[in-house]
C-alpha cells in the first residue's frame, strides 16, 4: 500500500464542500460496480443535487424523487437507498457549513445504524489520524497476539490501557514499534477491511492517513461479528473505549443519549499552519438505535472550534439516519 505524504491541510469554502460531496462522494457508501457508480453520478449531478437539497419538486423532504438507473450486480433499491441516505446526510450538514460551524476546515463523516444496517458517507478525502490511530494500533497488536496464540503481556496490557483511556503517546510509541510500525499497521488493516489507510512515516503514527469510511470499517471490525478480531479482543477494545478519561469524552458522544457511548478522539496542531486536526470515532446510542460514527477533519482555527464542529456533525449524522429510517417506515 502506497504511503501518502501528510502535507498541509487544504482549505475550502462551504460551497465547495457541498458541491464536492454531492458531485463525487455520494457514492462512498454504495458497494456497486463501476457501471452503477457512473449511473448514480450521472443522475445526481451537482446542479440536480443542489435543487434536491433546496427541497426539489418531489414529495416530503425533496429526496424521494431521486431515481437511479438499473445497474449490473446491484439492485435499484440498493443503489437508491445509499444515495438517498448520503443526500440526507449532506442536507443535515449543509446548514452547519453555511453557518460557519467548520469555516475554512475540511471534514468527512461516515455513519452506520447497527440495527437497520443503514449507512451514509459525507466526503472521501484523506486526513491525518492523530490519536484515533491508537485504536488501530491496538487492533493490530491484538491480531499479532492472536496469531501467536497468546494473551497480551502485562506490559502490553498496561500500555494499551493508558494509550486508549488517557491517549498516552509514549505508550503508543512503544506499541507502534511492537506491531512493526507502518508496515505492521498496513498488514493488520488489510485483514480488518481498511483499504484507504496508510501507516504514518517513521515513528509518526499520528500522521497515518485515513478516510472516515475506513474508520467506520475499523469500528465495524470492533463492534461487529464478521471480524478478524476474536470476540475477546473486540470486547477488550470496547471496554477501553468506554472508559476514556473524563476530559476526552467529547466528539461523537454529543450524538448519544446521556453516557451511552464509547469513543476515541484525536487532536493535533499542525506546526506548518497553526491549524488543528480534530477527529472522533466510536459507537453511540440515540433514540434506541446504536450508531457507529467516524468524523475526521482538519484546518480548524483552534482545538475548541474543531471539537464544536465535530460534535455538530456527529449530531447531524444521527439525525440523517434517524430521518432516513422514519421516512422508509412511513413514520
Amino acid at each position: 500500500m502506497s504511503r501518502k505524504s501528510p502535507g498541509a491541510p487544504r482549505r475550502f469554502t462551504p460551497a465547495l464542500v457541498l458541491n464536492t460531496a454531492l458531485a463525487t462522494t455520494l457514492l462512498a457508501g454504495v458497494s456497486a460496480s463501476d457501471s452503477a457508480r457512473e449511473a448514480v453520478r450521472s443522475t445526481v449531478g451537482a446542479a440536480e443535487a443542489a435543487d434536491t437539497l433546496d427541497g426539489g419538486s418531489g414529495p416530503g423532504d425533496g429526496l424521494d424523487h431521486v431515481q437511479v438507473p438499473p445497474s449490473r450486480g446491484v439492485t435499484d433499491d440498493d443503489v437508491q437507498s445509499a444515495v438517498v441516505s448520503d443526500l440526507r446526510l449532506a442536507r443535515e450538514i449543509s446548514p452547519l457549513l453555511a453557518e460557519g460551524a467548520a469555516e475554512g476546515a475540511r471534514l468527512s463523516v461516515s455513519v452506520r445504524a447497527l440495527g437497520s444496517g443503514r449507512s451514509a458517507v459525507y466526503g472521501e478525502e484523506h486526513f491525518d489520524t492523530a490519536s484515533i490511530a491508537k485504536v488501530d494500533i491496538l487492533a493490530a497488536l491484538l491480531l499479532r497476539a492472536q496469531d501467536e496464540g497468546r494473551a497480551l503481556t502485562p506490559m502490553e496490557r498496561g500500555q494499551a490501557e493508558v494509550m486508549i483511556r488517557e491517549s498516552d503517546n509514549p505508550a503508543a510509541d512503544a506499541l507502534w514499534e511492537t506491531i512493526g510500525g507502518a508496515d505492521g499497521l498496513d498488514a493488520a488493516n488489510a485483514r480488518l477491511g481498511l483499504v484507504e489507510t496508510s501507516g504514518g512515516p517513521g515513528g509518526h503514527w499520528g500522521l497515518t492517513q485515513t478516510t472516515s469510511r475506513d474508520q467506520l470499517a475499523l469500528l465495524a471490525a470492533v463492534y461487529g461479528t464478521d471480524s478478524a478480531l476474536t470476540a475477546e479482543s473486540r470486547l477488550y477494545i470496547r471496554g477501553l473505549m468506554e472508559s476514556v478519561a473524563d476530559g476526552q469524552r467529547w466528539g461523537v458522544s454529543a450524538a448519544a443519549d446521556g453516557d451511552a457511548f464509547e469513543l476515541k478522539n484525536g487532536w493535533l496542531p499542525r506546526t506548518q499552519t497553526g491549524l488543528w486536526d480534530i477527529n472522533s470515532i466510536g459507537r453511540v446510542t440515540s433514540g434506541g438505535e446504536r450508531y457507529l460514527i467516524a468524523v475526521v477533519s482538519d484546518g480548524h482555527a483552534s482545538r475548541e472550534a474543531g471539537i464544536a464542529a465535530v460534535e455538530a456533525v456527529s449530531e447531524a449524522a444521527v439525525r440523517a439516519l434517524a430521518a432516513d429510517g422514519a421516512g422508509r417506515s412511513g413514520v
